[in-house]
């Protein structure tokens, strides 16, 4: 297993490294998977679909008579609000999992896509590498719809303007420092893998969040539940503000979920909670670098770290990888766009293919 590249001009450090290696992984709850990666063969070539596909899982019905403010469309009737959009593309002769591609804040699917500088994104590499891949769109974002009945009602007086829903947008600015770019905007950390040239391709992805105007739970989890009894042996992947959401759907059921993978997740289930749903699957949680410096992420990854300590006590399958433990620098909060992007799907993949069986 190779994470990093052995200085031959210094053996005293390479074997340091080699020891430093060792130590972590054994502190990453054995974190000793052998990488194989996807054939450079594969990656430059075409992309063989044996089917591709959308559809929605989940919604509800509303009815209303403020859906329009326009005469030429019906004010009153009935409108399916909080579904959740899934496209997927499977390859000829799919492995036995498939995976779920969950975004984070303020974004859609489109994460998962071409990277900002137009690299092979996640969805292409896991279908090249042999899995059925779904990339959703969570309820309220992107293709699954609003409920902007709410708006109208305060346009029209019914109701007062206090009612308006709770919409956000994240500004570059803001957004560089949270996916740890750089200290401020825009200095860039030292090391940096995310393509910084090709910025203005992540500002275009970017979306207005009604997360905080969602129903609680978020319709999202449920409809992640339905859609893994669907898949009947699934990974569920997630990232950032959709960490938590795995764990909050294998706390619903956990049929059809065979393991979860949360990539730098906002939060993680509380280390002192009822930790069985989580004890009965392979759990992944991976962090980039940065970490350390970012007052928002680094008390995550303490609790995160808690988080797997506690469910393997309990006798679980947990690893917690921290990519700067074991070599590999320079990740971004978007490592999935990093210009390392393929690596760490390479470590991903092979993860899946030896826990899951």
């Amino acid at each position: 297993m190779k994470f990093f590249k052995s200085n031959a001009r210094d053996s005293f450090i390479t074997l340091f490294l080699l020891f430093f290696v060792s130590a972590v992984m054994a502190q990453n709850a054995g974190f000793n998977i052998k990488v194989k990666p996807l054939s450079q063969k594969l990656i430059d070539g075409p992309l063989v679909l044996g089917k591709q596909g959308s559809f929605f899982v989940g919604g509800r019905e509303v009815e209303s008579n403020t859906l329009s403010t326009l005469p030429a469309y019906l004010a009153s009737g009935n409108i399916t609000v909080d579904q959740m959009y899934v496209h997927f593309q499977s390859p000829v002769k799919p492995k036995a999992s498939s995976l779920v591609l969950i975004h984070g804040c303020c974004l859609t699917g489109k994460t998962w896509e071409s990277t900002p500088d137009g690299r092979m994104g996640w969805d292409e590499y896991f279908v090249k590498r042999g899995f059925s891949t779904y990339v959703i769109d969570q309820s309220g974002r992107g293709r699954s719809a609003v409920n902007a009945t709410v708006i109208n009602n305060v346009k029209l007086g019914k109701d007062t303007p206090d009612h308006l829903p709770v919409v956000f947008a994240a500004a570059h600015e803001g957004a560089w420092t949270i996916f740890r770019f750089g200290s401020e905007y825009p200095k860039v950390f030292d090391g940096l893998k995310f393509p910084v040239a090709a910025q203005a391709g992540l500002w275009q992805q970017m979306v207005p969040d009604w997360l905080n105007s969602m129903p609680t739970p978020n319709p999202t989890v449920p409809a992640l539940s339905e859609l893994s009894k669907q898949l009947k042996k699934t990974v569920l992947i997630s990232h950032s503000q959709s960490g938590i959401y795995p764990f909050q759907t294998a706390a619903l059921s956990n049929e059809g979920i065979a393991g979860i993978i949360s990539i730098e997740p906002g939060a993680c289930p509380a280390a002192d909670g009822d930790l069985t749903p989580y004890v009965k699957m392979p759990i992944m949680v991976l962090f980039g670098d940065y970490v350390e410096l970012s007052p928002r992420w680094a008390p995550r990854l303490k609790a995160c770290r808690e988080f797997i300590q506690k469910t393997n006590l309990a006798g679980g399958k947990a690893e917690l990888l921290v990519l700067p433990e074991i070599g590999i620098k320079g990740n971004s909060h978007m490592l999935m766009q990093d210009s390392n992007s393929i690596e760490i799907a390479d470590i991903l993949a092979s993860w899946i293919e030896q826990r899951i069986k």
